[in-house]
Parts: structure tokens; sequence; C-alpha cells
């Protein structure tokens, strides 16, 4: 069978590595070039300390990161080791660090990463230059470890060649060739190289690379301090020159430092200093003459590292006796999340992206990108390192460097799930923004959008609620953090009165046309071809039958529909699989359109009088739509709820947004109404059963597995994803667990546990005032059934928890329905 023939542009430890994987599933014509010398090309790789480890807040990245070091382990090299499992150990020298230690250990245990927490002593046992005075404690990781970066390089180049592959040194890209939308091959400064498929792997300058085919590649090339000590006395003789180390990996992130041996010597990382985005173009790419001569090694800044010497002594004291005897600011990227770039350019067919990798994640990237190429899709879940995943704004070169500098910043930095970005704000704002200020809304920032999370304008409400009798037990700091009581007050005034919630940041799009049914049909599990002000709740699936999203469609008109989307990543799937012919339009009206959510059992007494339309059941039914007017306003109302409760959502153009939300208020207020933000959404959502796709369910879930059989018409005629369904066998299920203590919380990621054994891992959870208990979604085996009893890891402490059927409030659908 022809395969195609494969440019990689870039051989550092990616490219090789892509090179590797591709061969290895019989695509053998494959070609690597690179301007620098093989295999110390110049880039981020020829400097990297080879830091590898597992454990990361994100379960992709875990799952690249294990990959990878479970790969490296299996290189050989004929001039040693490739990759050394000398453990890692991540100290605390604070409370909150040694409480984080904890948070990790639980995202270890839910993914199958050998860990454990030790005591000062433990830690010194494993790595006796620290001062345990200094230290409260420890996360040690024993598979971890370091990689020798530029023999792994060679050790899958060589494998790679012997396949097929050719390797090509000193070739400058400088053009990608193109026709009719689709590679054609690279274009040199000695010729062109045919292609099929062009991969940009070109490390720290793959912004640059990707504006050549009109992409913009959201990274920052950034200098970060590494430095090389004396000899440590203690260490003299200990590791063999083939050995090199011995110690674990250590990490003092409370200081923004880590340190690896390198014989006796210390090498020393640090991000304590201050960003330095580094211009590429400035760099003399012609420059590779030695491992210590190369452009992606700028010029030690010795007053940058002053306090992390003073910090490395205090911690390790017998490097007071010694110094820095030499140091480098080496170049590696930033993106505005932390995480790498992959994907397949959507204007550019055949061109794709592996960028932003450390080689911490470089052999699962590899992997992942292999898999994606030959067979169409991901073996494993990467809407977090989806190329398309940033809004437009995201990509303006403002936000991108402000956001990848305090991605280096915040490195090392314990990160609360809900902790919020200081710079851009404000960037979009909805036309309720102004009232809402008005009302002291507490923003939360998410594809820019600001969203209220609570309203301390309802502060007396929650004085009047525990007045009569509404319990809220008191948090621990952790999970009182960007929270306030006040949100469960607006969830139970929700239950028993009407609140109005900003719906304005759901994204929305607009597909129109004579070909839009038949390419919704295509695209979703669930039966479309319905009358018009019909609305539709329904999932896209990738050709494995993984949820890739989940949607609500209104057919607003025969051949006009809106979709409720989650994000870029949907515009990007359905963009792809627009028709050739022109007979569908794809519009994202989100922007150009508000809404208010109104729900609550009085919402038909706060809207009836101020709109034409019936509102009664049979005026307006349950998942319908109207076009209609509420004052002057022409709206567009859906009876749809995420929060389990009668009402519906108003949609309007943004030019009336404030005056909807002034007619709103002002019919509302003999009700009572008031507004309410996301905490308390969250949390009558997770009490209705309803899931979030991208946090509940990703591509490595089935609809049935996550309960959501009732979405997906197997009757229809064909859907993406639809043969692979009966193939694929779920040993996990989506369920909701309760909380045994009314005062126990828990935020996300926590591991599950029946007995001994970690099970499966909390997706999200949320309080809830109507149950007066925690309820959260967690993947768990398929056989536990309702009434098992297990138990969350969270923090220090563990909770007991009870498997409960959902939806725990309203089962029978009367609140929504009446």
């Amino acid at each position: 069978m022809t395969t195609p023939k494969v440019v990689i542009v870039g051989a550092g430890i990616v490219g090789s590595s892509l090179a590797d994987e591709l061969t290895a599933r019989g695509w053998t014509d494959v070609t690597v070039l690179d301007r620098g010398p093989l295999f110390a090309t110049g880039g981020s790789t020829s400097h990297a300390p080879g830091l590898v480890f597992a454990t990361n807040p994100s379960k992709t990245m875990t799952e690249l990161a294990s990959y990878t070091l479970e790969k490296f382990s299996s290189l050989e090299h004929p001039d040693g080791w490739c990759f050394n499992h000398v453990g890692g150990l991540e100290v605390a020298t604070t409370e909150a660090r040694w409480t984080d230690l904890h948070r990790k250990a639980g995202w270890a245990a839910s993914r199958g990463v050998e860990h454990e927490l030790l005591d000062p002593a433990e830690c010194v046992a494993l790595h006796p230059l620290i001062d345990p005075d200094t230290i409260l404690g420890g996360l040690h990781t024993p598979r971890d470890g370091l990689a020798k970066a530029l023999r792994a390089v060679e050790a899958q180049a060589t494998r790679a060649m012997a396949r097929g592959a050719r390797f090509l040194p000193h070739q400058d890209v400088v053009e990608v060739v193109e026709s009719n939308g689709a590679v054609r091959g690279v274009r040199t400064t000695t010729g062109i190289v045919d292609a099929d498929i062009v991969v940009c792997c070109t490390g720290f300058w793959g912004r640059e690379f990707g504006r050549r085919v009109g992409l913009t590649i959201p990274l920052v090339p950034m200098a970060h301090q590494y430095a090389i000590t004396t000899p440590v006395a203690s260490r003299a003789g200990v590791n063999s020159p083939l050995a090199e180390a011995s110690l674990p990996i250590l990490r003092h992130q409370d200081q923004d430092l880590y340190f690896r041996e390198h014989g006796d010597r210390l090498g020393i990382g640090y991000y304590g200093h201050r960003p330095m985005p580094s211009d590429v173009g400035a760099l003399d790419y012609d420059a590779v003459i030695s491992l210590d001569e190369m452009p992606s090694k700028l010029a030690f800044t010795p007053g940058d590292f002053e306090e992390a010497w003073l910090q490395s002594a205090a911690l390790l004291p017998e490097l007071g006796d010694g110094k820095v005897e030499e140091g480098f600011n080496g170049i590696f990227s930033f993106t505005p999340d932390g995480h790498s770039v992959m994907g397949e350019h959507r204007e550019l067919s055949g061109f794709w992206v592996a960028e932003a990798v450390w080689v911490t994640h470089s052999a699962g990237v590899a992997r992942t990108m292999a898999e994606w190429m030959i067979d169409g899709t991901p073996g494993i879940d990467v809407h977090e390192t989806d190329l398309y995943r940033f809004e437009d704004a995201a990509l303006t070169d403002d936000f991108i460097l402000t956001t990848s500098s305090q991605s280096f910043v915040e490195v090392y930095d314990v990160i609360h799930p809900h902790d919020q970005r200081q710079a851009p704000r404000q960037v979009r704002t909805s036309p309720f923004y102004e009232r809402q200020v008005a009302l002291g809304a507490q923003f939360w920032e998410a594809g820019l959008w600001e969203r209220p999370a609570w309203f301390e304008s309802n502060g007396a409400l929650l004085d009047s609620l525990i007045a009569d009798g509404l319990e809220i037990p008191a948090r621990d700091a952790w999970s009182a953090r960007h929270w306030s009581p006040i949100a469960v007050a607006e969830a139970a005034w929700t239950r028993s009165h009407v609140a109005a919630y900003d719906m304005t940041p759901l994204t929305r799009y607009e597909l129109s046309g004579p070909g839009a049914l038949d390419l919704l049909q295509r695209l979703t599990t669930n039966n479309l071809d319905k009358s018009v002000g019909s609305v539709t709740y329904t999932l896209m699936l990738d050709e494995k039958g993984g949820v890739r999203s989940d949607l609500t469609v209104a057919r607003l008109r025969e051949q006009t529909f809106q979709v409720g989307a989650n994000g870029p990543t949907d515009f990007d799937w359905i963009s792809r699989h627009l028709p050739d012919d022109g007979s569908v339009s794809l519009r994202d009206i989100t922007g150009a359109t508000c809404c208010i959510g109104l729900w609550g059992p009085l919402a038909r007494d706060v809207l009836g009088p101020l709109t034409p339309l019936d509102l009664t059941n049979d005026g307006l039914r349950y998942f319908r739509s109207a076009a209609t007017t509420i004052g002057s306003i022409p709206v567009t109302l859906m009876r749809v709820s995420y929060v389990g409760e009668l009402g519906w959502e108003i949609y309007t153009s943004a030019e009336y947004g404030r005056a909807l939300w002034d007619l709103i208020f002002d019919a509302g207020a003999p009700h009572g109404i008031i507004a309410a933000g996301r905490i308390a959404f969250n949390s009558l959502r997770i009490e209705k059963g309803y899931r979030s796709a991208g946090t509940d369910m990703t591509i490595e879930h089935t609809p049935s597995a996550a309960g959501l059989d009732f979405a997906v018409r197997m009757s229809k005629d064909t859907f993406i994803g639809k043969e692979a369904l009966p193939q694929r066998d779920s040993t996990s299920q989506l369920r909701t667990l309760r909380l045994a203590d009314p005062a126990a919380v828990v935020l996300g990621k926590e591991p599950v546990s029946f007995g001994d054994d970690v099970v499966g891992y909390v997706t999200s959870a949320g309080w809830s005032p109507t149950v007066g208990a925690c309820l959260a979604f967690a993947w768990l085996p398929s056989d536990v059934s309702d009434g098992t009893e297990v138990h969350v890891a969270y923090l220090e402490t563990t909770y007991r928890a009870t498997v409960v059927a959902d939806p725990v409030v309203d089962p029978e659908m009367k609140r929504i329905r009446r």
C-alpha cells in the first residue's frame, strides 16, 4: 500500500520521536529536515535538562509524560542510557505546598502514577543534601527521571532510518509549497522536497514558521535560567561518569527551583526570575558550533540568579561552600495555558503542528500525532492541546505574550482551579456587564468572557434564607477560595422563586443553507429532522465513537439552525466537514447576540406579561423555540433549562441587551427576581445530572458510559462514529456521588477509592442546597451499583460518599415541565 510522503521540519526531540512513531506504523517515506547539524541542532532539545515527570493537573499531559518515560526507558544508545529512573522528589517548605502535594498525590493515584508522601527524614534518605529542618515533607515519584535528550533523539532517529526515513541536516526550509489548499512539499535553500504532509516541529521557531502558511501558533520563546555548580564535596565519586546522576530530581517549587546531578555537580533550573521573551529573529541560526555555543543558549544573567542561589543554599546547605561555575539562559516555548499545540491547519490540508512540546511530553505527543495522522483521530483526549482551542482574541500578539509570560511565572505556583488570570481582562463583556457590576458581581473569566460567579447584592438574601433555616456548612480554606455562600443562596432561590443568568458567553453558531440539515444529521447523534421550532440535545462523536462535544440545536427556520456549542474546537470540527458546494454557511454569532436564562417556578409570572406569546405548556412546550417580542425587543425564546427549572433562554441581538435586562428585572421585581452566577448554575446542573463536555466526558468516553444514550438515535442512516459504537466496550461509567458529611466539599480531579483500591476520579462537583450535601460526578467501574459506599481523597482528608442515581433532583422532570 502506498503511504504518503511526510516531511518533518525539525530534528529535535519531537521531530525525531514522530519519525520513529510514523515509521513504526508503516509510514516509512519520511524525511526530517533541520537547518542545524544532527543531532545537536541548536534548539531547545540541545540544552534541555531532561526532566521527565508524569504528575500534572491535566490528565492528558500526565498520559503524554507517562508514555515518554516508558518509551525512553526502552531506548538504547551506544554511549549509554537514554533514561535514568532516578525518581522525582517535590519538597514542601510551607503548609500551602504540603497541602498541595497531597492534591498532587491524588492526581497521581487516580492516573496510576506510582507515588508516596514522605516525611522530612524519608526525603533526606533519598536526597542527603537536603536540610531536613527546612522542609515539611515531600512527594516521591520513583518512575520519574532524567532523559538524556540528545541520545533519545539519535536512538529514535536511528530506528526510523532503519525503516526508511531520511534525516538531512543544514536544510533551511524557506517556504511550504502548496496547491489548491493542500501542501505539496517544502522549498529549502537547496531545492524542493515533495510531500503530501508537512509537520512543523520547529520548537521555539514554531510561531515564525506558522506565519509562512498564515497560521498563528500561540507560543512565546522564553529564556529560562540554568546554572551548574562547582563540585559538591559529598558527591565526589558517587556517580560514575556513565551514570551521571543517582539522586532524584529535586523540585523546590516554593522558590521556583529544581535540581539535577551532573556527576559531582548540581544543575539548578530557575523560574523565579522575570519573564524573558526572546526575539528569535535576532538569533544567529548558523551559530551551532558546539553544545556550549548555539542560538538557543543565551548569555547567563547573574543578577537574575542571585535569589535563586540564596534559596538553593538554604535548602541544600553544602552548596554554600561552592558557587555557580557556569550558566546560560536557555530558550523554551511557553503558551497561554501552559499546554502543547497540536493539530492540522484547517485551511491548508496536510500541514500539521506539534509545537511547545518539552522533552517531558515529547514521545507522548509524537505517538498521539502519529495516531491522529494515520487513523484520523488521536488515541487520547487532546482538547487541552488542540491547535484550535483558542478564541480569536487569544491569538493576538498582546494576549499571547501577556498570558505566556504569566504561564512562565506560574510554572511552580500552587494554582487553585478557580484562580483567575489578572491580565488581560474585560476583553469580552456582555451587554449586561454594567448592570452586573452595579450589583456587585464577582467575575470569573473563561474564553476571555467576564462571567459573574456570584453577586454581592444577594448578601441580604443569604441572611434571609439562613434566618429561614438554610444551613450552609463552613468550608475549608481551599474550597472557600474564589467562592461565597451567597452562591448557595442564589441556587436555593432559583429552585424556590426566580433568577436570571447571563448565558451570553455560551458559544453560539448559526448554520444555514440548503445543506445545513444534512450536515447536522451527519455530524450529530440525535435526529434533527424535526419541525421548525424544535430544540434538540445531541452529541458530536469522533470516528471511534468518543464524545467530542454536546450541542443544543434549535431549528429556527427551514434552513437555519442555531447551535449551542462548547467553544472553538467545535467550530473547527464543523468547519472541516462543510460541504464543498457552498450549500452550508457557518457563522459564530456569539458576540453579536446575548442571552438571559430566566429560570425558577415564578419564571412564567415574570415573563408572561411581557410577551404576546402563549407561555403555557400548550403554547410553548418544553424543548421548543419561538420568535416573539418582549416589549419592543425582538427575541427568540427557547424553553430549555440547564438548571432543571421552568424557564426560557431569551436570545436577542446584542444591541438590545441592556434594554432586555431592564425589562426583565423591572417585571421580576414584584416576584423577587435576582441575578445569579456561575457557581449556582454549576451546582444546579449537577443536581439535575447534566454533563459538561470536556470536563465530564471526552473522546475517551462513549455516550452510553457518560449516561447519554438518550441523545443517540442508532436508527439514523448514518452519523460520524455510529459504526464504531457497537465495537466499543466501556469498563467505566459516569456516576453521581453524594458526600456523607454535609460540610465535605470536593472541587474536581480527586481520586475515588473502593476498599483499598483507587477505582476512579471526580470530574466536577458542587454543593447542593436542595439536598444539603456536595454532589459530584465521577468515573467509576461499570459494575458499581447505587448505594455503594466509596471514599474520595481531598487534600489531606478522606470523605465518605455514596453512589446515587441521577438526576438527584426531580428525576420525573415535573419542575421543568410545569
